[in-house]
């Protein structure tokens, strides 16, 4: 498909009928892909923080903008005034400099009558083609800015660089948008709301006034709609959400004669949409001149305690985890959590097959696949070389996109722990470090090499441990056992929080309602890695005794790992094929349906030097979802569980595993609900939402320090 870039290249060379007829297929191509986010968006309906509303109590704003490409459309401005001035409007006016006569006469007459002149580049081509060719236009700019007597800025075909732009002397520019994929550079700002541009010591900010409403030139030239009902409906919700509508018209492509034209509209559409704004929302708009809402904004953003978290008009953050994407709900919660604060997210993490693309996108988040890695990964030796070279890849993937994207956060996933140094590059340009040990790793690597702890390759792994953490600007960790060991151990005052592996609710959805109790046989679940120290093995062991007790029960596996051909064996050997199913892994957006087939949902997870004080995931997924669980007897599973939420069992014991089986199945319905209330009522304090505010306030002092204080 032609892309919008490709496009760009390609126009100086093509004739403008033929330019119009390429740009109407390619909208038409790529309309159905961008249907979740054109012409809504609905998560740029979010107001900045210390939001308090429009002048005057007023349910929204209101601004009408109007580029002038050519001199036909300078030549049509007069007429568009009169037309607005008479129902009651006013707007802003956008020049191009030097492509024809702007005249003088036309400038005083608009702002005699209310109207607002700004900047249009000096021709209307992109101006931020090389940091020196800006430069050179800026001077240009600024000179026409003072002789018009303008503070703002569009830039043509809405190209921008947020950060060139301080070279301008002005007060705001409106050269981004919500969302318009269908622009040459598309990248939305996600916000119905103005936001301010800090500049750095010896520049000023500006602030940055994105279009809200779709132009006249994408839904009647490109699209040829034949009436305003897109408009309409994108006012009506940026209204209902207390936005800003901006709206950019052209004199150029208003057809004021009745003459049918491939590049022109009738004026009647433009009459008609001014007609419902001021019907439909009288009294309920605050409208305003451009260079009124820059002032506005500017006195609202200087008050300490309003709009702090947009001194920028991106943030960036960076993921970096040696994990498959659709194998790490984790992952993808964190990753959500972020792009929901406004962050724009890349993720840097291995990749399904050898096939696959690359770079992909998944739900807003940039995914870059750098590295493959078999499901059945048997030697240590090819382990660790994969992690060495993943660390490697990782240092010069993260490296480039944090010297081309300046990433305000990092996140990086353990182990390794000193896949951390991978962020060097984006250290020194002043990204904040959050280093996030899932699994602690001298004792993880003790269970892996089965290597006792005063072995050299120990000590040397917690040495890495130490400079890794000291490295990082704030460590998280999944459980308490795990943080108090780490703190002892790295023995400096390094930042430390715990955020258990609780899944989202939003995912995972929270149920009230109680399955009854099974009566003909039972269906357990078991999902994750099929790894040593998870005890898939003792689970089935176990299934032999199990189905004496419960003659139609069934056990479903889901999941992957180096283990699995040999639990498929396992069952073979125990003649457990009429009811043990292994499914295979599944990505993690298609498990909590899955689950919820789930009666009773097993941990077999072993009391290894690693696992004894690892909290299981899944624990709390199926109790998320109201399933009952049996789960063995760890550390960490009775540091944070107890009777009356889960039924325990002995670890590695598969004799104990049955019993407890065949004991919660056994179990009246009042007793198996007390159990999942037990649960609930640990969930309502463990939960995602409570977590993700912890996570929340280690990002804002990393990329707001002194602002929050994290415990």
């Amino acid at each position: 498909m032609l892309s919008t870039t490709s496009f760009a290249f390609l126009k100086p060379f093509l004739p403008r009928r033929l330019q119009i007829l390429l740009r109407r297929a390619l909208v038409n191509l790529s309309l159905p892909f961008y249907k979740d986010i054109w012409p809504i968006d609905p998560k740029s309906a979010k107001p900045p923080e210390g939001w308090m509303g429009w002048p005057e109590g007023k349910k929204f704003a209101l601004i009408l903008t109007h580029d002038v490409d050519t001199q036909q459309g300078h030549d049509n401005c007069l007429q568009l005034a009169e037309m607005e001035k008479r129902m009651g409007f006013r707007s802003s006016f956008n020049f191009v400099a030097e492509d024809y006569k702007v005249s003088q006469k036309l400038q005083n007459d608009l702002r005699t009558n209310g109207f607002e002149i700004g900047q249009h580049n000096i021709h209307h081509k992109n101006p931020f083609t090389s940091k020196e060719h800006f430069q050179k236009l800026a001077t240009k700019i600024n000179h026409y800015l003072k002789e018009w007597n303008a503070v703002g800025f569009h830039s043509p075909s809405m190209y921008h660089n947020l950060e060139w732009m301080h070279e301008l002397n002005i007060e705001y520019d409106a050269s981004t948008f919500d969302t318009d994929p269908f622009e040459p550079q598309p990248d939305g700002v996600g916000t119905i709301f103005p936001f301010w541009v800090s500049g750095n010591s010896n520049q000023k900010g500006y602030v940055e006034l994105p279009y809200t409403l779709p132009q006249d030139f994408l839904l009647f030239i490109l699209m040829r709609q034949k009436n305003i009902d897109i408009w309409k409906k994108k006012l009506d919700w940026i209204a209902e959400n207390g936005g800003m509508a901006l709206f950019i018209s052209h004199p150029d492509y208003i057809d004021f004669n009745n003459n049918s034209h491939y590049e022109k509209y009738p004026v009647k559409y433009y009459e008609e949409f001014l007609t419902y704004i001021k019907d439909r929302y009288k009294d309920q708009y605050w409208h305003a001149l451009p260079r009124d809402m820059a002032k506005f904004w500017q006195f609202q953003c200087s008050k300490d305690s309003f709009m702090s978290t947009l001194k920028k008009s991106k943030k960036r953050a960076c993921m970096l985890y040696y994990m498959k994407f659709k194998g790490s709900a984790i992952l993808y919660r964190e990753a959500k959590a972020l792009r929901d604060k406004g962050f724009e997210v890349d993720i840097i993490c291995l990749r399904e097959s050898k096939d696959e693309k690359v770079i992909q996108s998944y739900d807003g988040l940039n995914l870059f696949f750098i590295q493959s890695r078999p499901t059945s990964e048997q030697k240590a030796a090819l382990y660790f070389l994969r992690l060495i070279f993943f660390c490697i890849k990782s240092f010069f993937v993260i490296s480039y996109l944090g010297l081309k994207k300046r990433y305000d956060i990092v996140h990086v996933t353990a182990p390794p722990d000193i896949i951390v140094f991978s962020t060097l590059i984006p250290k020194l340009l002043g990204a904040g470090i959050i280093l996030d040990i899932h699994d602690i790793g001298p004792e993880l690597y003790m269970r892996k090499l089965n290597v006792s702890e005063d072995k050299p390759v120990i000590r040397l792994l917690k040495y890495f441990e130490r400079v890794s953490a000291r490295f990082a600007d704030h460590v998280i960790t999944v459980t308490d056992i795990w943080r108090d060991k780490l703190l002892k151990r790295v023995n400096q005052g390094i930042k430390c929080t715990t955020i258990l592996n609780v899944p989202d609710e939003n995912m995972f959805k929270p149920s009230s309602a109680r399955k009854p109790r099974p009566e003909n046989g039972c269906n357990l679940f078991y999902h994750g890695s099929f790894e040593e120290h998870f005890g898939v093995d003792i689970l089935l062991k176990a299934m032999p005794i199990v189905k004496k007790q419960i003659p139609q029960v069934k056990l479903d596996l889901y999941g992957g790992g180096r283990l699995y051909e040999t639990m498929m064996n396992l069952s073979k050997e125990l003649d457990l094929d009429d009811c043990v199913h292994f499914n295979g892994a599944v990505p993690f957006f298609e498990l909590p349906e899955i689950l919820k087939k789930a009666d009773i949902g097993i941990v077999p997870t072993k009391a290894s030097v690693f696992s004894d004080e690892a909290l299981s995931m899944k624990s709390l997924e199926y109790m998320t979802l109201g399933i009952p669980i049996v789960i063995s007897k760890t550390t960490a599973h009775s540091y944070y569980y107890n009777d009356s939420m889960v039924v325990f069992f002995t670890p590695e014991d598969e004799n104990d595993l049955a019993k407890a089986i065949i004991s919660l199945y056994q179990k009246s319905e009042a007793e198996r609900d007390g159990l999942i209330d037990g649960a609930m009522k640990f969930l309502d304090e463990q939960n995602w939402s409570h977590a993700r505010e912890s996570y929340y306030k280690i990002v804002e002092s990393l990329v707001d320090p002194g602002k929050t204080n994290v415990p």
